[in-house]
Formats: structure tokens, sequence, C-alpha cells
């Protein structure tokens, strides 16, 4: 087994773990979010470490694919990039200096590339046609092309659209969790505050 394929499955397992992890996150915030649950609750607390880790997991995995694999990446791939490798700098500093405002913007960021994301997995499984963009672009790379297919369905743009809804999960899971605990101040201040009343 090579180095790539050893990669790859490890990736494709990490993977399926996230995405049963997105799927229960969904659930609770969609159902359960009112009632006390110790997972979440220390999942919230620590969201801004694990956002980290799945924004660095992110950018070493794609840096492994195109500068170690050769898989050149495409246009799709390269806007997707755009928005994954400042969360891993922006993180990482929130951490450093333990101030966690950053993570509106981390979300800002978050949310375009999952849109981006979403549009490439429509694409690349479904249709192919609306892949006109890269193709004007870049004539050398399809944003279509299998690179990576592991267990049947996971390729290289469905690992990007779960580490961006990961980084999402986390970061709500993390805001909400500070709501709980109360310490999130309110971002206006009321008109009997602003007379002194």
């Amino acid at each position: 087994m090579t180095i790539i394929n050893f990669f790859n499955k490890t990736i494709a397992s990490g993977v399926v773990l996230a995405q049963i992890f997105i799927f229960l996150a969904v659930i609770y915030l969609l159902f359960f979010r009112k009632k006390q649950n110790i997972v979440f609750e220390f999942i919230g607390k620590n969201g801004v470490i694990f956002a980290f880790g799945v924004s660095l997991t992110a950018t070493l995995g794609s840096l492994f694919y195109s500068q170690f694999a050769g898989f050149k990446p495409c246009n799709l791939c390269w806007i997707q990039r755009i928005f994954m490798y400042p969360e891993f700098i922006l993180l990482g500093f929130a951490l450093i200096k333990k101030n966690y405002n950053i993570t509106n913007y981390v979300l800002s960021f978050s949310f375009i590339g999952w849109l981006i994301s979403i549009y490439h997995n429509y694409i690349y499984y479904y249709n192919s046609g609306l892949n006109s963009y890269c193709q004007l672009l870049d004539k050398e790379t399809s944003c279509v092309k299998r690179y990576v297919f592991e267990l049947g369905y996971i390729t290289i743009p469905l690992m990007s659209l779960t580490a961006f809804t990961l980084i999402i999960i986390f970061l709500i899971l993390y805001k909400l969790s500070r709501l709980n605990r109360g310490s999130l101040m309110p971002t206006t201040l009321s008109i009997h505050d602003k007379v002194g009343t």
C-alpha cells in the first residue's frame, strides 16, 4: 500500500466519522438543543479548538494532495482554499491570544466556502455540464476529474464540503455554549441605556 492510498483510506475514515457527527449535531441542534447534553456542551465549550483542528487538517490535506500526490487543484478547489487557509490562521491566533471574537469572521469564510463546495459537489456528482467556469479558465484541470474515490462515494470535493460543514457546526455549538453561559454581551444598547435612565 502506497502512502497516498494509506492517506486516502485514513482521510476517508475521518470523513465518515465527521459525517456521522454532523448528522447527530444537526439532530441535536434542531430538536434537543434545550436539553442538557454533556457531549455537546463539551464540544461547544471547545468548539474553537475543534474548528482549528479541522481547518488545520483540511489545509495540510489539500497541500498533501497538490504538493506530494501531484493532484493539480481545479479553479473551484483554489477558491475553496482561499476561504479555508485563512481560517486556520485566524483560529490559530484566536487560540494563542485567547480572543474568540474572530469566530464571526471565520463563520463567514466557512459559509462562503461551503456554498462554493455545494456547487462543486453538485457539478461533480450530478451535472458536469455546469463545469463551464472551470473549462473557461483552466483547460488542463477539470473540476470533475476524479483523483480520489474511497468507500464508493468519498471524493476531494466531498472532503471539502465535510470540512466546511464541520467548522460551521463547531462554531455554532461554541456560540450557543457561550450564550447558555451568559457570556455574550448585547451588541446594542437600549434607549434607556443611552439616556442613562
